[in-house]
C-alpha cells in the first residue's frame, strides 16, 4: 500500500525548448507539450517535470530566472500553463516545476535594487563581501563554471557570490524576506495546480563564513571548494521550513530534490515529510577509460560503462534507503551526454542496449526519471559547431584536438560524448527535415534518422518505443514499483536481482556490455517461471548475447 502517491510514479522529463516547436521560430514551446499529451499518456509514464518555463534572459537556458511568476514568451503565456497543466490532468498525469532556489538571474528586479546600494532593501537578499586588505578576492573558492565565485559591484567595491554564472548570483537564504519570497512563488503555483517540484542545487542554499580558505591551493589560484558550499548541515533547516510551507498549501506536494553529489547515506536523510519526496543524485553513474589515444586530452578520453561499479552503486542506494524511502532510477538528464551513447553502444547495438540499460534500472526499486527521446533511443546529438557548446572549456579543447591531427568533426564528436549539449537535441517526431520537431531549424540542431523517431517506431513493434511502452506497464505492478530488491550472485557484466512483493516473485538479469558472458548456472532454476520480458533472440543456455534482457515472474 502506498503512502504517497509518488512512490508509484514514472516521471518523463521534458526540455521544452526542445520537444515540439508549434510556432515554427525554431523553439519548443508549451502548446507542442499539450499537443503530444496523449503519446506521452500512451507510453506509460504519470508525471512530467518541466525545465524552467519562466522569463529568463536564457544564459543558462532558463536556469537564471528573471521573473518567476510569468512565463518566457518563447514558450507561451499563462493561458498556456494553464491549458496544460488542466489538459494534463484529464489525463491523469501529474505535473512538477523546475524551481531554482539557489540564484536568480541577474536581470531579476531583487539584484538590480541590490546593485543600488549597501543601504538597499534588496542588498541582503543576496551574498557580498569586501575585498581582502592586501586588495585580493574575499576568498579562493572556483565557481562550477570556471573562474572566481566573486564578481566585482565597482559601485560599491563590494563583490557579489555566485556559484554557477557570473549572471546568476546566489541568493542569502539567512534572510528571512528570501524565505518568504520564495514560499509565495511556490504558493502562486500551486495554486495554478501543479503537483511539485523539482528543486535545483538545493544543496548549495547555504555557504560557509567567507573568511574561509581553500586548503592546499598556492596563493593567488582558485579551486573548488564544495565542503564550504554543498550539503552544510544548515541546508536542512532552511530546506525544512520552506518545504513545511509549501506541505501546509498542498499536503500531497512532490519534492524533487537535485543534490548532485550526495550519496546515499546523505540522500537518505534528504527523504523525509518535512524535506524531499526523493532526491537525484549522479553518484551512481561509474565509467572506465579504455581509449589509448594520447592525443586525446585529459577528461575526452574514450570511456565505457564499469558494470562492477556500476552494480555496487545500484545496490548501496537501493539498500541504503530506509523503508518506504525510493531513489530516482535514470540513465539520461539534461546535465549529461544520452545514456545509449554514453553507456550504451549507439553503433552496433543501438536497439539492443537502450532495452537492456531500461530492464535493467528502471525494474528496480525506485521512481523512474525518462528524458524525453529516451524511448526512441535518441543518441548524441551530432554537432557541426564548437558554438553548441556552452563551455568555453569546450573552444580550447576543439583547438586542442584540431592541432592534434583531429578532423573538425572528429574533435566534435569527442568533445560531444562528454558534454551536456549533446542530450539537449530536438525530439525527433518524423523523418522530415528538422525531424518533425519544426519547420525550420532548431535553436540547437536534430539528428534527422530513418528509423529512430516516434512515427517510425510507432509501426515497429520490435522498436525501443514500444519496448519502452511494454517495460512502463511492467513497472506499474506492484512487484516492480514496491517489491523488495535482492541482489543475486552474477559475474561483473551482469546485473542480477530478484524482486519480491507478498506471494509474487521476479528475476531480472541483464547484460550490460558489448560483450559475451557466461550464464550464470542459477538461472536454470527460473526456467519454468513466466517469461514477460526478453531479447529477441533465441537464449544459449551456456552464453548471454551482448546486452541481453531477461525478466521471469513467478
Amino acid at each position: 500500500m502506498t503512502e504517497n502517491w509518488w512512490e508509484k510514479a514514472i516521471v518523463y522529463q521534458i526540455y521544452p525548448k526542445s520537444f515540439k516547436d508549434t510556432n515554427n521560430d525554431g523553439i519548443g514551446d508549451l502548446q507542442g507539450i499539450i499537443k503530444s499529451l496523449d503519446y506521452i499518456k500512451e507510453l506509460g509514464v504519470n508525471t512530467l517535470w518541466l525545465n524552467p518555463i519562466f522569463i529568463s534572459p536564457q544564459v543558462d537556458n532558463g536556469y537564471d530566472i528573471s521573473n518567476y511568476y510569468a512565463i518566457d514568451e518563447i514558450f507561451g503565456d499563462i493561458r498556456d500553463v494553464e491549458e496544460l497543466i488542466n489538459e494534463a490532468h484529464k489525463r491523469d498525469l501529474k505535473i512538477i516545476f523546475d524551481l531554482v532556489l539557489n540564484h536568480t538571474s541577474s536581470q531579476h528586479p531583487w539584484f538590480q535594487e541590490a546593485l543600488k546600494g549597501p543601504d538597499n532593501l534588496y542588498r541582503d537578499y543576496y551574498l557580498w563581501a569586501d575585498e581582502q586588505l592586501d586588495g585580493s578576492l574575499p576568498n579562493n573558492w572556483e565557481s562550477f563554471f570556471g573562474g572566481s565565485v566573486w564578481e566585482k559591484d565597482y559601485k560599491s567595491d563590494q563583490y557579489y557570490f555566485h556559484l554557477f554564472d557570473k549572471e546568476m548570483p546566489d541568493l542569502n537564504w539567512e534572510n528571512p524576506e528570501v524565505m518568504k519570497s520564495m514560499i509565495d512563488i511556490a504558493k502562486f503555483w500551486l495554486d495554478k495546480g501543479i503537483d511539485g517540484f523539482r528543486l535545483d542545487a538545493f544543496i548549495h542554499m547555504i555557504k560557509s563564513k567567507f573568511s574561509f580558505q581553500v586548503a592546499n591551493v598556492s596563493k593567488g589560484e582558485i579551486a573548488i571548494a564544495e565542503e564550504y558550499y554543498a550539503n552544510l548541515p544548515e541546508v536542512k533547516h532552511y530546506l525544512s521550513e520552506f518545504i513545511s510551507a509549501i506541505k501546509h498549501i498542498k499536503p500531497d506536494c512532490f519534492i524533487l530534490g537535485e543534490a548532485a553529489s550526495a550519496t546515499p547515506e546523505l540522500a537518505d536523510s534528504y527523504i523525509r515529510e518535512d524535506l524531499c519526496g526523493a532526491v537525484i543524485s549522479f553518484d551512481h553513474f561509474d565509467e572506465k577509460i579504455i581509449g589509448d589515444d594520447e592525443r586525446i586530452p585529459e577528461g575526452l578520453e574514450e570511456r565505457a560503462i564499469d558494470s562492477k561499479k556500476m552494480k555496487a552503486n545500484l545496490s548501496a542506494w537501493q539498500e541504503a534507503l530506509t523503508p518506504n524511502k525510493y531513489p530516482t532510477l535514470y540513465w539520461n538528464n539534461h546535465d549529461m551526454p544520452r545514456a545509449v551513447s554514453r553507456f550504451g553502444d549507439d553503433e552496433l547495438y543501438r536497439d539492443k542496449s537502450a532495452k537492456a540499460l531500461a530492464t535493467g534500472m528502471y525494474l528496480l526499486k525506485g521512481i523512474p526519471v525518462i528524458l524525453y527521446g529516451e524511448e526512441i533511443g535518441m543518441k548524441n546529438l551530432a554537432v557541426d559547431s564548437v558554438d553548441t557548446f556552452q563551455s568555453p572549456k569546450a573552444v580550447r579543447q576543439h583547438i586542442q584536438l584540431l592541432e592534434s591531427g583531429f578532423s573538425k568533426a572528429e574533435s566534435l564528436g569527442i568533445i560531444a560524448s562528454v558534454n551536456k549539449e549533446a542530450s539537449r537535441g530536438v525530439m525527433q517526431w518524423n523523418k522530415s527535415d528538422f525531424a518533425g520537431f519544426s519547420t525550420k531549424a532548431s535553436w540547437i540542431g536534430e539528428n534527422v534518422e530513418e528509423k529512430y523517431n516516434v512515427e517510425s517506431e510507432l509501426k515497429d513493434e520490435t522498436s525501443i518505443l514500444r519496448f519502452y511502452q511494454k517495460l512502463l506497464k511492467l513497472k506499474q505492478e506492484d512487484i516492480f514499483s514496491l517489491g523488495d530488491v535482492e541482489f543475486l550472485e552474477s559475474s561483473d557484466q551482469l546485473l542480477a536481482y530478484k524482486r519480491t512483493y507478498e506471494d509474487q516473485s521476479a528475476v531480472v538479469l541483464v547484460n550490460l556490455t558489448n560483450e559475451k558472458v557466461e550464464t550464470p548456472e542459477w538461472l536454470a532454476q527460473y526456467k519454468d517461471w513466466q517469461e514477460v520480458l526478453s531479447s529477441e533472440v533465441e537464449m544459449d543456455e551456456k552464453e548471454l548475447l551482448p546486452y541481453t534482457y531477461i525478466v521471469y515472474k513467478n
